[in-house]
This record gives C-alpha cells, sequence and structure tokens, in this order.
C-alpha cells in the first residue's frame, strides 16, 4: 500500500467520535491526568531555554569549540526532529501511557548523566538521548488528553497546558541564570532528575493506558535511518563549511551526500507499507507553506537567539541570572501574545496574522542587528519583545494551517511534522549563522588586530583567537598587560558585534522570506479537529 493510498483510505474511514468514559478515583482523572503530563513536558520546555544560558559556562569549563556548543544544541534538537513523528506511531501502537513514562525516566536519566559528563563529547552525546526520550514524551502527552478529556474540555485543557509550556519557557533563562551564577551549569540538567521522579510517581497513579484502536502494525525503519543520515550529514557540512572551506570537497561531499539520502528518502516513502512521513499530504499547498513556515521561522529564531547569551554575558558582562531578566521581555511577551494571536486567528483565520507576526519578527532582526558594545537595556528589551510578539501568531497558527489541512486521522502525524519542522529549522539555523559568524570572524579579525596595532600573532595563535572571539571571549591570558587586554577585549567585541550583525541581518531576510510564504497559509477544513496538535 503506497503513502497516496494511507492517506486517501485514511480520509474514507470512519471517526471514532467515543467520548472517554467517566473516570473514578485518580486513575484517568482528566484533569490529574493534564497536572501529570505537563509535569513531565515542563522538563522539555524547560530545557529548550535553560541550556542556552548555560552554554557559555560549558562552553569555559569544558574548553568546548564553537561547533562544539553548537552541537550540544543541535544534536537534541535533531535527534527530537527525526523522532517525532515515529515517537507518536510508537505511542499510537503499545500506549501513550507507556512511551510517556519511558519517555520521563529516560529524559530525567539523560539529564543526570550530562552533570556527570567531564567532556563536551559526552555533553553531546547525552544531549542526543535526552532528544530522543524527549520525542517518546512529547506527542505521547497529548496522546494522553485526547484520550482522557471529552471533546467539549479538550481545548480548555490543550490551552492551560501550554501556558504552562509558555511559563516554562519564559522561567528557563531566570531559573538556568540562578542556577549557574549560584551553583554550577551541572544543576542546570541535574534539576530534571528530582521533576522527572515526581512525574514518573504521578503517571503510574494517575494516567490510564489508552491505544489507538487502528494501531499501525509496522513502522519504517528505513526512513527514519535515510532522515537521520541526510539532517546529519546537512547540518555537519554547514558547521564545518566555515572550517573546512566551502569550496572543500569535504563539504560539498557531505551536502551532496545529503541531497542523496534526502531524495532516496522521497523515494522510500512512497513504497512502504506505514512511510514515516505520507508525502500525499503535501499536495495541499497550504500544509506544504505551513511546514516550510515553521522551518523559516525557527530558522531566524533559534539561530538568531544562540548568539544573544554570548553577547549578553561576554560582551556585556553579565551575570547569568541577570542575562535571563534580559531575555524575559521576549519570552514573556509571547505569553502574553498567544491567546491574543489565538482571538485574531480564529476571527480573521491564519493568513494576515502570520503574514504580520513575520514582519514584526523581521523588523526585530534587523534592529536586532544594530545592537553593539553600548547598547542600554531598553533597546534590547524593545527588540527581544517585539521579537516574541512576532512569534506568538506563527506558533499559535500553525495548528490550523499544518494540522488543519491534513485528514482527520492524519492530524498526530501532521502534529509530529509541524514540531519536527521547528527543529529541523533550528538546527540549519543555529548551524549557518554560526557559520556567518565564524567567516566574518575570520574575514575580519586579523585587521582589526592590526588596526589596533596589537603584537603580530601567528597562524596558529589566530586560529586559537578566532575560536574565542566567535563567541565573544577576548583571547587574554593572566600575563597580559591591563592595558593591553582592554585593547584585545575591544578587538574581540568589536568583530564579535560585527559577525553577530551580520548573522541577524541574515536572520531578518529569511524573516521576510517566511512572511510571503505566509501568504500561502488559510485555514483547514479539520482545523478544529487537530487543535490540540500544535501545542505538542
Amino acid at each position: 500500500m503506497t503513502s497516496q493510498t494511507t492517506v486517501e483510505k485514511a480520509s474514507r474511514e470512519p471517526q471514532d467520535t467515543a467520548v472517554p468514559a467517566p473516570a473514578k478515583g485518580l486513575r484517568g482523572h482528566p484533569w490529574l491526568t493534564l497536572f501529570s503530563v505537563a509535569i513531565g513536558v515542563m522538563m522539555v520546555a524547560l530545557d529548550g531555554t535553560i541550556v542556552a544560558i548555560a552554554n557559555p559556562a560549558i562552553q569555559q569549563d569544558l574548553g568546548a569549540s564553537l561547533a562544539d556548543v553548537q552541537w550540544i544544541t543541535n544534536g537534541y534538537m535533531l535527534a527530537l526532529a527525526v523522532s517525532l513523528i515515529t515517537a507518536g506511531k510508537l505511542g499510537d501502537r503499545f500506549g501513550h501511557r507507556q512511551t510517556f513514562l519511558i519517555g520521563v525516566v529516560g529524559f530525567a536519566a539523560a539529564s543526570g548523566a550530562i552533570g556527570f559528563s567531564s567532556s563536551v563529547a559526552l555533553v553531546i552525546a547525552f544531549r542526543v538521548l535526552q532528544g530522543l526520550f524527549g520525542a517518546l514524551l512529547m506527542p505521547a502527552a497529548l496522546g494522553l488528553l485526547r484520550a482522557t478529556f471529552p471533546a467539549e474540555k479538550l481545548n480548555m485543557a490543550i490551552g492551560i497546558w501550554g501556558m504552562v509550556i509558555g511559563a516554562s519557557t519564559a522561567g528557563g533563562p531566570i531559573l538556568g541564570g540562578v542556577l549557574v551564577e549560584h551553583v554550577n551549569w551541572q544543576s542546570v540538567f541535574f534539576i530534571n532528575v528530582p521533576v522527572g521522579v515526581i512525574a514518573l510517581v504521578l503517571g503510574l497513579v494517575i494516567l490510564r493506558d489508552h491505544r489507538a484502536e487502528n494501531a499501525p502494525r509496522s513502522f519504517d525503519i528505513g526512513g527514519v535511518v535515510l532522515l537521520s543520515q541526510a539532517m546529519f550529514c546537512l547540518i555537519w557540512a554547514l558547521i564545518k563549511g566555515a572550517e573546512w572551506g566551502w569550496g572543500d570537497y569535504k563539504t560539498l561531499g557531505f551536502l551532496g551526500a545529503a541531497v542523496a539520502l534526502f531524495v532516496v528518502f522521497a523515494f522510500s516513502q512512497k513504497n512502504v507499507r506505514e512511510p514515516l512521513i505520507p508525502l500525499a499530504m503535501f499536495r495541499s499547498v497550504p500544509l506544504s507553506a505551513g511546514a516550510v513556515l515553521m522551518v523559516l521561522m525557527a530558522f531566524a529564531f533559534m539561530g538568531g537567539l544562540f548568539f544573544v547569551t554570548f553577547y549578553l554575558q561576554n560582551v556585556h558582562g553579565l551575570s547569568p541570572v541577570d542575562s535571563g531578566l534580559h531575555l524575559l521581555p521576549l519570552t514573556g511577551m509571547m505569553i502574553v501574545a498567544s491567546p491574543l494571536a489565538g482571538a485574531m486567528i480564529t476571527k480573521f483565520g491564519p493568513r494576515v496574522p502570520l503574514v504580520g507576526g513575520m514582519v514584526c519578527t523581521a523588523v526585530a532582526m534587523f534592529g536586532m542587528s544594530q545592537l553593539d558594545i553600548g547598547t542600554s537595556t531598553l533597546t534590547m528589551s524593545i527588540w527581544f519583545g517585539l521579537l516574541g510578539l512576532g512569534l506568538a501568531p506563527v506558533m499559535v497558527g500553525a495548528t490550523e494551517v499544518i494540522v488543519g489541512n491534513a485528514p482527520m486521522e492524519l492530524s498526530g502525524v501532521a502534529g509530529g511534522l509541524q514540531q519536527a519542522a521547528m527543529q529541523v529549522g533550528g538546527s540549519l539555523g543555529t548551524a549557518v549563522l554560526g557559520a556567518v559568524m565564524a567567516s566574518q570572524v575570520d574575514s575580519k579579525l586579523a585587521d582589526n588586530w592590526t588596526a589596533a596595532k596589537l603584537p603580530p600573532l601567528t597562524p596558529e595563535q589566530l586560529d586559537a583567537a578566532s575560536s574565542a572571539v566567535e563567541v565573544g571571549v577576548p583571547p587574554v591570558d593572566g600575563n597580559t598587560p591591563p592595558e593591553v587586554a582592554a585593547q584585545i577585549a575591544g578587538v574581540a567585541h568589536d568583530t564579535f558585534v560585527s559577525g553577530m550583525s551580520t548573522a541577524f541581518t541574515v536572520a531578518g531576510i529569511v524573516a521576510v522570506v517566511a512572511a510571503l510564504v505566509a501568504t500561502l497559509t488559510k485555514r483547514g477544513a479539520n482545523a478544529e479537529a487537530g487543535a490540540g496538535a500544535g501545542h505538542i
């Protein structure tokens, strides 16, 4: 059976409209189920922003390069992106309760292992495991809510769950700052262990087993392997391109391998019984536009935000706590603006809010490209707040665009596709803008160093200095005279800010392209039925 047939069959089969039976006692109680899964998902939401605050401390403590720090983020996001759709199908086949509990235990255990890691390689490896277990946890949580809440109360439950995720995201930078500043960077990961234990105990007591009636009988293991290999080749080429050279045979080889693997993956999806991604879904122009929009939005947002923590801590000299407080306008505005964006999308449809949101995002990115060493807190807060205001409609509207334009029975796959698109876009943005930063530093540092009349550097010293400057750290040691150290710091910060400005300009251009793509979106026929998927 081809993926085309699968999609068409799904659209013809009768709906399962049974209302969940009223729960007796703790087991399966709807609101207690919401509380239980919210605790588990809170770990994943916190991790999205809390680790960004810890990155500078990890980089300094473990002597990590810019590429290493990028992989701490990219490894996690790639594992999520590749696994989300498959994880959703695993929940349908084996039960959402089981996959949720496995995800909680695995995520907490991987977090604890990161805290005990003594090398950046181990941190990256366990971050990948975090992503894999997080992918099990997130779709299963939504499946449990769908199984326990009656239809008339499901949207309210999803809304509360979304607010928990938003609050966790907003609190991540502040909590991360407190832990990094007053304990250590390891505590950022250790905190997931007690949270995971609480989520596990609650899950064992409260969650009720649920399995889809039409569970899949097979899994597209080949598709998972092909997509994983393709994404690895692509991101590895983007990260190493600045070091190897964009015309180097190794860079071109990895890029060529990525393209070939993507092509093979696409063909494989047409010939398997249970495809990882039914390609017939993409015949819907609005759905395809929504997926592309999510990639471009995440590219601009996550790629640009990657440098902000280094800018605040290493250039402005802020503490981790103060860095978290400076980012609060961004995450706080997303929480405030999300319900307003939802009301606008309900009244006017998704197109106008999505276009307007990406225009605001582009303006914020271009504004952030003007940040310099002396930029005030007020100015930064304005641009961060505008960015949050622009992102909110895109986050909320993605459900209606992607899930609403998919067949009803494939809404889970579409929800996984939305999250996968965000994770892939974030990985690409971090890699591409990281390459832009590295290229700018390589091209300008030597000239800026010479213009400041600093002692000349050997090629080896210049390479080492470039690696430090790429994260905003002046390449000085304890034996450097104070006046020379001040000059070096000035050159390093000016060069870093110049690279960051270029990176934000690229992100702004990508946001403009995303605004154009958003003009192709429209409300889907299944939007109401799939409303929960967008909050995964």
